[in-house]
Protein backbone atom coordinates (compact mmCIF):
# COMPACT_ATOMS: atom_id res chain seq x y z
CA UNK A 1 0.00 0.00 0.00
CA UNK A 2 1.32 3.36 -0.68
CA UNK A 3 2.17 5.88 2.12
CA UNK A 4 2.21 8.87 -0.39
CA UNK A 5 -0.53 11.26 -0.32
CA UNK A 6 -2.48 11.34 -3.85
CA UNK A 7 -3.00 14.71 -5.23
CA UNK A 8 -6.25 15.03 -7.32
CA UNK A 9 -6.61 18.63 -7.71
CA UNK A 10 -4.59 21.98 -7.27
CA UNK A 11 -4.38 23.91 -5.77
CA UNK A 12 -1.53 22.23 -4.37
CA UNK A 13 -1.74 21.93 0.07
CA UNK A 14 1.51 20.70 1.14
CA UNK A 15 -0.53 20.44 4.63
CA UNK A 16 1.48 22.69 6.27
CA UNK A 17 5.12 21.63 5.43
CA UNK A 18 8.02 23.45 3.39
CA UNK A 19 9.28 20.86 1.86
CA UNK A 20 7.90 18.39 -0.74
CA UNK A 21 8.81 15.76 -3.31
CA UNK A 22 5.96 15.33 -5.56
CA UNK A 23 5.53 12.15 -7.83
CA UNK A 24 3.99 13.47 -10.91
CA UNK A 25 2.69 9.67 -13.09
CA UNK A 26 0.35 7.84 -15.21
CA UNK A 27 -1.23 4.41 -14.15
CA UNK A 28 -0.20 3.09 -17.74
CA UNK A 29 3.34 3.83 -17.41
CA UNK A 30 5.62 0.45 -16.16
CA UNK A 31 8.51 2.83 -14.19
CA UNK A 32 6.42 4.37 -12.06
CA UNK A 33 5.11 1.64 -9.33
CA UNK A 34 8.86 1.02 -8.60
CA UNK A 35 9.50 4.60 -8.18
CA UNK A 36 6.37 4.58 -5.91
CA UNK A 37 7.65 2.35 -3.90
CA UNK A 38 11.06 4.06 -3.41
CA UNK A 39 9.03 7.04 -2.20
CA UNK A 40 6.81 4.96 -0.35
CA UNK A 41 9.90 3.57 1.79
CA UNK A 42 11.19 7.26 2.58
CA UNK A 43 8.37 8.27 4.30
CA UNK A 44 8.70 6.48 7.21
CA UNK A 45 12.45 7.97 7.58
CA UNK A 46 11.18 11.60 6.12
CA UNK A 47 7.84 11.82 6.38
CA UNK A 48 8.07 14.27 9.34
CA UNK A 49 9.98 17.10 7.58
CA UNK A 50 9.04 16.42 3.81
CA UNK A 51 5.63 16.20 1.88
CA UNK A 52 5.15 13.16 -0.18
CA UNK A 53 2.81 13.23 -2.74
CA UNK A 54 1.54 11.66 -6.15
CA UNK A 55 -0.14 13.21 -8.87
CA UNK A 56 -1.67 11.81 -12.05
CA UNK A 57 0.03 13.88 -14.74
CA UNK A 58 -3.25 13.60 -17.11
CA UNK A 59 -5.81 14.03 -14.81
CA UNK A 60 -4.42 16.92 -12.57
CA UNK A 61 -3.05 18.91 -15.71
CA UNK A 62 -3.55 21.99 -14.01
CA UNK A 63 -0.65 20.92 -11.89
CA UNK A 64 1.15 19.47 -14.32
CA UNK A 65 1.02 23.00 -16.41
CA UNK A 66 2.26 24.67 -13.14
CA UNK A 67 5.29 22.84 -12.78
CA UNK A 68 5.94 22.26 -16.91
CA UNK A 69 5.49 18.22 -16.43
CA UNK A 70 5.56 17.14 -19.88
CA UNK A 71 6.61 13.10 -19.53
CA UNK A 72 6.59 10.78 -16.68
CA UNK A 73 7.32 9.94 -14.28
CA UNK A 74 8.71 13.10 -13.28
CA UNK A 75 9.98 13.62 -9.91
CA UNK A 76 9.83 17.22 -8.38
CA UNK A 77 11.40 18.61 -5.28
CA UNK A 78 10.12 21.84 -3.82
CA UNK A 79 12.05 23.61 -0.87
CA UNK A 80 9.70 27.03 0.38
CA UNK A 81 7.60 27.91 -2.48
CA UNK A 82 10.20 27.05 -5.14
CA UNK A 83 11.58 23.79 -7.39
CA UNK A 84 15.15 22.83 -6.14
CA UNK A 85 15.66 19.62 -8.28
CA UNK A 86 13.49 17.81 -11.08
CA UNK A 87 14.21 14.01 -11.51
CA UNK A 88 12.67 12.65 -15.29
CA UNK A 89 11.87 10.25 -17.64
CA UNK A 90 14.71 6.53 -16.20
CA UNK A 91 15.35 7.61 -12.59
CA UNK A 92 17.36 5.55 -10.50
CA UNK A 93 16.09 4.73 -7.37
CA UNK A 94 18.94 6.02 -5.49
CA UNK A 95 19.20 9.43 -7.16
CA UNK A 96 15.77 9.65 -5.83
CA UNK A 97 17.25 9.08 -1.92
CA UNK A 98 19.92 11.28 -2.95
CA UNK A 99 17.65 13.85 -3.66
CA UNK A 100 15.26 13.57 -0.75
CA UNK A 101 18.36 13.58 1.60
CA UNK A 102 19.79 16.90 0.12
CA UNK A 103 16.34 17.87 0.77
CA UNK A 104 16.23 17.38 4.22
CA UNK A 105 19.76 18.88 5.47
CA UNK A 106 19.13 22.04 3.22
CA UNK A 107 17.78 25.39 4.62
CA UNK A 108 14.26 25.82 4.38
CA UNK A 109 13.68 28.06 0.76
CA UNK A 110 17.36 27.49 0.24
CA UNK A 111 18.19 28.26 -3.91
CA UNK A 112 14.05 28.39 -4.14
CA UNK A 113 13.27 29.48 -7.60
CA UNK A 114 9.84 30.46 -8.98
CA UNK A 115 7.70 27.62 -9.32
CA UNK A 116 8.13 25.58 -12.43
CA UNK A 117 11.93 26.32 -12.61
CA UNK A 118 14.99 23.94 -12.20
CA UNK A 119 18.16 24.79 -10.19
CA UNK A 120 21.38 23.06 -11.24
CA UNK A 121 22.75 20.53 -8.68
CA UNK A 122 25.95 18.52 -8.28
CA UNK A 123 24.53 15.39 -9.60
CA UNK A 124 24.50 15.22 -13.10
CA UNK A 125 21.72 11.84 -14.04
CA UNK A 126 23.04 11.68 -17.45
CA UNK A 127 26.75 11.53 -16.87
CA UNK A 128 25.96 8.23 -14.07
CA UNK A 129 23.72 6.49 -16.28
CA UNK A 130 26.39 6.87 -18.88
CA UNK A 131 28.70 5.40 -16.86
CA UNK A 132 26.22 2.90 -15.49
CA UNK A 133 25.51 1.41 -19.38
CA UNK A 134 28.92 1.54 -20.48
CA UNK A 135 30.18 -0.43 -17.01
CA UNK A 136 26.69 -3.10 -17.87
CA UNK A 137 27.95 -3.70 -21.39
CA UNK A 138 31.55 -4.56 -20.45
CA UNK A 139 30.12 -7.07 -17.55
CA UNK A 140 30.76 -9.94 -19.58
CA UNK A 141 32.29 -11.06 -23.23
CA UNK A 142 28.98 -11.10 -24.52
CA UNK A 143 26.37 -9.25 -23.17
CA UNK A 144 22.71 -9.82 -24.07
CA UNK A 145 20.06 -7.01 -23.17
CA UNK A 146 16.62 -8.55 -23.64
CA UNK A 147 12.93 -8.88 -22.07
CA UNK A 148 13.31 -10.82 -19.27
CA UNK A 149 15.80 -13.66 -17.88
CA UNK A 150 17.40 -16.78 -19.54
CA UNK A 151 15.66 -18.61 -18.42
CA UNK A 152 12.53 -17.04 -18.78
CA UNK A 153 12.12 -14.58 -21.71
CA UNK A 154 9.28 -12.27 -21.28
CA UNK A 155 9.02 -11.56 -25.47
CA UNK A 156 9.60 -14.05 -28.95
CA UNK A 157 12.44 -12.06 -29.65
CA UNK A 158 14.68 -12.33 -26.70
CA UNK A 159 13.57 -16.19 -26.67
CA UNK A 160 15.03 -16.94 -29.79
CA UNK A 161 18.40 -14.93 -28.91
CA UNK A 162 18.53 -16.94 -25.93
CA UNK A 163 17.65 -20.32 -27.91
CA UNK A 164 20.57 -18.79 -30.78
CA UNK A 165 23.44 -18.12 -28.45
CA UNK A 166 22.95 -21.60 -26.37
CA UNK A 167 23.02 -23.32 -29.32
CA UNK A 168 25.76 -22.13 -30.43
CA UNK A 169 27.07 -23.25 -26.61
CA UNK A 170 28.35 -19.24 -26.30
CA UNK A 171 28.66 -18.46 -23.10
CA UNK A 172 26.55 -14.66 -22.17
CA UNK A 173 25.61 -12.75 -19.47
CA UNK A 174 22.20 -10.61 -19.63
CA UNK A 175 20.65 -8.15 -18.23
CA UNK A 176 16.65 -7.29 -17.86
CA UNK A 177 15.32 -4.18 -19.37
CA UNK A 178 11.98 -5.07 -17.76
CA UNK A 179 13.51 -4.77 -14.45
CA UNK A 180 15.10 -0.80 -14.81
CA UNK A 181 13.55 1.59 -16.61
CA UNK A 182 16.35 4.13 -16.66
CA UNK A 183 18.26 1.64 -18.27
CA UNK A 184 16.08 0.39 -20.86
CA UNK A 185 15.60 3.51 -22.11
CA UNK A 186 19.01 5.12 -22.05
CA UNK A 187 20.81 2.34 -23.89
CA UNK A 188 18.22 3.03 -27.29
CA UNK A 189 20.16 6.80 -27.23
CA UNK A 190 23.38 5.49 -26.16
CA UNK A 191 23.43 2.68 -28.69
CA UNK A 192 21.09 4.56 -31.20
CA UNK A 193 19.22 1.40 -31.23
CA UNK A 194 15.42 1.58 -30.41
CA UNK A 195 14.55 -2.04 -30.12
CA UNK A 196 15.15 -5.19 -28.14
CA UNK A 197 17.09 -7.41 -27.63
CA UNK A 198 20.46 -6.11 -28.35
CA UNK A 199 23.72 -7.75 -28.57
CA UNK A 200 27.39 -6.41 -27.29
CA UNK A 201 30.79 -8.49 -27.43
CA UNK A 202 33.71 -7.09 -25.99
CA UNK A 203 31.43 -3.82 -25.33
CA UNK A 204 30.48 -3.00 -28.92
CA UNK A 205 27.25 -3.36 -30.46
CA UNK A 206 26.58 -6.06 -32.87
CA UNK A 207 23.01 -5.16 -33.00
CA UNK A 208 19.53 -6.63 -32.41
CA UNK A 209 17.98 -10.37 -33.23
CA UNK A 210 18.27 -9.93 -37.30
CA UNK A 211 21.75 -9.58 -37.38
CA UNK A 212 22.22 -12.20 -34.91
CA UNK A 213 20.73 -14.41 -37.26
CA UNK A 214 22.77 -13.59 -40.30
CA UNK A 215 26.00 -13.94 -38.27
CA UNK A 216 24.91 -17.15 -37.63
CA UNK A 217 24.21 -18.33 -40.63
CA UNK A 218 27.63 -17.53 -42.07
CA UNK A 219 29.93 -19.46 -39.69
CA UNK A 220 30.24 -20.13 -35.66
CA UNK A 221 29.54 -17.29 -33.20
CA UNK A 222 32.32 -18.51 -31.01
CA UNK A 223 34.53 -18.58 -34.15
CA UNK A 224 33.69 -15.13 -35.32
CA UNK A 225 33.73 -14.04 -31.55
CA UNK A 226 37.24 -15.58 -30.95
CA UNK A 227 35.30 -16.85 -27.60
CA UNK A 228 37.28 -20.02 -26.13
CA UNK A 229 35.75 -23.88 -26.25
CA UNK A 230 33.13 -23.33 -23.47
CA UNK A 231 34.22 -26.99 -22.26
CA UNK A 232 38.06 -26.24 -22.04
CA UNK A 233 37.15 -22.95 -20.25
CA UNK A 234 34.95 -24.49 -17.68
CA UNK A 235 37.37 -26.61 -16.90
CA UNK A 236 40.26 -24.24 -16.26
CA UNK A 237 37.86 -22.28 -14.23
CA UNK A 238 38.50 -18.99 -15.74
CA UNK A 239 34.94 -18.00 -17.88
CA UNK A 240 32.86 -17.47 -14.29
CA UNK A 241 36.03 -16.08 -12.15
CA UNK A 242 36.45 -13.73 -14.98
CA UNK A 243 33.06 -13.07 -15.20
CA UNK A 244 32.45 -12.45 -11.12
CA UNK A 245 35.96 -10.37 -11.58
CA UNK A 246 34.33 -7.71 -13.75
CA UNK A 247 30.95 -7.43 -11.71
CA UNK A 248 32.53 -6.66 -8.82
CA UNK A 249 34.57 -3.58 -10.50
CA UNK A 250 31.19 -3.01 -12.21
CA UNK A 251 31.28 0.41 -10.19
CA UNK A 252 33.13 1.55 -6.96
CA UNK A 253 30.42 0.29 -4.92
CA UNK A 254 28.82 -2.59 -6.11
CA UNK A 255 26.06 -4.58 -4.27
CA UNK A 256 25.22 -7.95 -4.71
CA UNK A 257 21.65 -8.46 -3.10
CA UNK A 258 17.86 -10.08 -3.68
CA UNK A 259 16.10 -8.36 -5.32
CA UNK A 260 16.44 -4.68 -7.08
CA UNK A 261 17.09 -1.43 -4.69
CA UNK A 262 13.63 -0.78 -5.58
CA UNK A 263 12.22 -4.26 -4.95
CA UNK A 264 13.97 -6.21 -2.49
CA UNK A 265 13.34 -9.50 -1.79
CA UNK A 266 14.70 -10.07 1.67
CA UNK A 267 14.78 -8.36 4.96
CA UNK A 268 18.64 -7.94 4.84
CA UNK A 269 18.98 -6.57 1.35
CA UNK A 270 16.24 -4.27 2.36
CA UNK A 271 17.93 -2.91 5.13
CA UNK A 272 21.44 -2.78 3.66
CA UNK A 273 19.82 -0.78 0.87
CA UNK A 274 18.07 1.41 3.38
CA UNK A 275 21.47 1.70 4.64
CA UNK A 276 23.51 2.96 1.60
CA UNK A 277 20.94 5.09 0.10
CA UNK A 278 21.36 7.01 3.90
CA UNK A 279 24.42 7.95 2.86
CA UNK A 280 23.90 9.96 -0.67
CA UNK A 281 26.77 7.88 -2.31
CA UNK A 282 25.92 6.21 -5.79
CA UNK A 283 26.03 2.24 -5.88
CA UNK A 284 25.28 -0.30 -8.78
CA UNK A 285 23.72 -3.61 -7.76
CA UNK A 286 23.70 -7.34 -9.10
CA UNK A 287 20.31 -9.42 -8.63
CA UNK A 288 21.30 -12.54 -7.98
CA UNK A 289 17.90 -13.96 -7.86
CA UNK A 290 18.06 -13.90 -11.84
CA UNK A 291 21.11 -15.65 -12.26
CA UNK A 292 21.97 -18.91 -10.70
CA UNK A 293 25.68 -19.39 -11.75
CA UNK A 294 26.68 -16.19 -10.08
CA UNK A 295 24.64 -16.96 -6.89
CA UNK A 296 26.59 -19.95 -6.54
CA UNK A 297 29.87 -19.00 -7.68
CA UNK A 298 29.94 -15.18 -6.06
CA UNK A 299 29.98 -17.47 -2.07
CA UNK A 300 33.27 -19.54 -3.48
CA UNK A 301 34.81 -16.42 -5.21
CA UNK A 302 34.69 -13.89 -2.09
CA UNK A 303 34.47 -16.68 0.73
CA UNK A 304 31.36 -15.58 1.88
CA UNK A 305 28.07 -18.00 1.96
CA UNK A 306 25.33 -15.36 2.76
CA UNK A 307 23.65 -12.24 0.88
CA UNK A 308 24.34 -9.58 0.78
CA UNK A 309 27.18 -8.67 -0.25
CA UNK A 310 28.43 -5.59 -1.13
CA UNK A 311 31.91 -4.90 -2.89
CA UNK A 312 34.39 -1.64 -3.06
CA UNK A 313 36.72 -1.20 -5.77
CA UNK A 314 36.44 -4.88 -6.07
CA UNK A 315 37.18 -5.72 -2.59
CA UNK A 316 34.65 -8.10 -0.43
CA UNK A 317 33.68 -5.58 2.78
CA UNK A 318 31.03 -8.10 3.64
CA UNK A 319 27.29 -8.03 4.66
CA UNK A 320 24.66 -6.36 6.37
CA UNK A 321 26.56 -7.04 10.05
CA UNK A 322 29.76 -5.96 8.65
CA UNK A 323 28.03 -3.18 7.36
CA UNK A 324 26.31 -1.93 10.07
CA UNK A 325 29.05 -1.88 12.24
CA UNK A 326 30.62 0.21 10.17
CA UNK A 327 27.91 2.69 10.21
CA UNK A 328 27.57 2.90 14.03
CA UNK A 329 31.32 3.74 14.53
CA UNK A 330 30.76 6.39 11.59
CA UNK A 331 33.12 4.48 9.22
CA UNK A 332 31.11 3.64 6.36
CA UNK A 333 30.61 6.70 4.77
CA UNK A 334 34.62 7.20 4.35
CA UNK A 335 34.78 3.45 3.13
CA UNK A 336 32.41 4.14 0.44
CA UNK A 337 34.41 6.98 -0.78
Amino acid sequence: MSNLVEITSGPLDLRGKKKAVLLFGASWHEACPPLEAVLSALVGTAGQFVFFGKIDAESVSDLSEKFNVTNVPTIVVLNGEGVVERLEGGVDPAQVTQAVQRLIVAPENATAAAPGSVTTTAVDPQKELTQRLDRLIRSDTVMLFMKGVPDAPRCGFSRQAVELLQSQSVPFGSFDILSDESVRQGLKKHSDWPTYPQIYVNGELIGGLDILKELAEDSPLKEQWDIKDAASATSSGNTLHDRLGKLVNRHNVMLFMKGLPSAPRCGFSRQIVELLDSTGVAYDSFNILEDEEVRQGLKEFSNWPTYPQLYVHGDLVGGLDICKELHESGEFVDMLQ
